[in-house]
């Protein structure tokens, strides 16, 4: 199989995510509560195909090496470790924040949201960044 694609597989399904995310924020704040369901588990769909792929990708092509060179180098790394490090703590934050609302407990529902969809946010629109510098920029 040629895993060439994957990386752009997984900014693509990153920025799904963040437009779906934005789009369910929207939805909850005119009160559509079944549209904002309905874009709230595509972000989650889009993310678990996305965990999938990256670990196949890098399960056969392990890591790749970022070549910029200078500012840029510094600039790659900061939103790389930024992005790792929420990257695994939004998986519980994920998880129990669907986890309340499928038990109909929105009032803990709503208090994890609240912190969870930022970051959840950020580790989607940044997996895009990180692919852009990593693939386009200095690709």
């Amino acid at each position: 199989m040629d895993y060439a694609a994957l990386p752009a597989v997984n900014a693509l399904l990153n920025a799904a995510s963040a437009f779906l995310l934005t789009l369910g924020y929207v939805f909850i704040r005119l009160h559509l509560v079944t549209a904002h369901r309905l874009a709230m588990s595509g972000a989650f769909a889009t993310s678990v195909l996305f965990l999938v792929s990256y670990i196949t990708y890098h399960y056969a092509r392990g890591s790749t090496h970022f070549h910029g060179e200078g500012w840029i180098k510094g600039v790659y790394f900061s939103i790389l470790i930024s992005h790792t490090i929420l990257a695994v703590v939004i998986v519980p934050l994920v998880l129990n924040t669907l986890w309340q609302a499928v038990r109909g407990r929105f009032d803990r529902h709503k208090r994890l949201a609240r912190v969870t969809l930022p970051l959840w946010l950020y580790v989607s629109v940044s997996g895009v960044t990180v692919y852009w510098m990593l693939y386009r920029l200095h690709g």
